[in-house]
């Protein structure tokens, strides 16, 4: 027979209300830091989302810059064309050769428009997105030391507290063998689902200490003889007696 299941259910309520006790503090030890680990966090997700914008934007820029090279090639050719057009133009031999080479260099001088246009536009949109990178830059900057702050406070937060959480989840180890392994999870996964942590809680003004729900005379009775494990009826929560939780009645009342 394992060891815990030769504890009586008193000594195994008392070891759960003991194990309750000490996770309670470790729960208050994790609302010191606060918020302060999810902001840590949020912060540097905001940061890696700040800089990949910033590097979003300067691989479109570089790809905006390769256009304008094209584009101004383009013109380049075309302006070369329009050069050799019109020394053509004064050798022709009849209209139709006039009328061909014309309409080339009309040609080509709407494609040196069109050039110019997007050699416009895109300087526009490199514009717009460089000052796009400086305000971005600015953000990335302020998040940098928003995070250099938050982390100084979280460390010495961390480092404040790092040895009285260790030497509270060692004493919540050695408390669980004392349980058995049924109660235990139950307990856990009580603990999990209530709002404020606590998976056990003693009568406070004959009604359940988590939810506050009255309990009936015969079922306190019940809880105070210690003979079998008795939940809340409302919200699960395990129940012991105030004296079981080293509490005096008066206390409760």
């Amino acid at each position: 027979m394992a060891k815990n299941e030769t504890l009586s259910v008193e000594e195994r309520l008392k070891a759960l209300y003991e194990l309750q006790t000490i996770l309670s503090e470790i729960d208050r030890i994790k609302i010191i830091r606060g918020e302060l680990p999810i902001e840590v966090q949020d912060l540097e997700d905001d940061i890696v989302r700040l800089e990949t914008r910033i590097t979003n934007f300067k691989n479109e820029i570089e790809e905006l810059r390769k256009k304008l090279v094209a584009e101004k090639a383009k013109i380049e050719e075309a302006q070369s064309k329009i050069a050799r057009f019109k020394e053509q133009l004064d050798n022709v031999r009849n209209n139709r050769e006039f009328d061909l080479l014309s309409k080339e260099i009309e040609f080509q001088t709407l494609e040196i428009e069109l050039c110019e246009k997007h050699i416009n536009e895109f300087g526009r949109v490199i514009e717009t997105k460089t000052r796009d990178i400086e305000t971005t830059e600015a953000q990335l900057e302020d998040r940098r030391h928003i995070l250099t702050d938050k982390k100084s406070e979280l460390d010495e937060i961390v480092s404040e507290t790092r040895q009285d959480e260790e030497r509270l989840r060692e004493e919540a180890l050695a408390i669980e063998p004392r349980i058995d392994e049924r109660t235990l999870n139950a307990f856990k996964r009580i603990r999990k689902n209530a709002r404020n942590g606590l998976g056990v809680v003693y009568i406070q003004r004959d009604a359940c200490g988590g939810c506050f729900n009255r309990i009936p005379p015969q079922k306190q009775l019940e809880i105070k003889m210690h003979k079998k494990i008795i939940v809340c009826e409302y919200c699960g929560r395990i129940m012991i007696d105030p004296q079981l939780a080293g509490v005096t009645e008066e206390n409760t009342k």
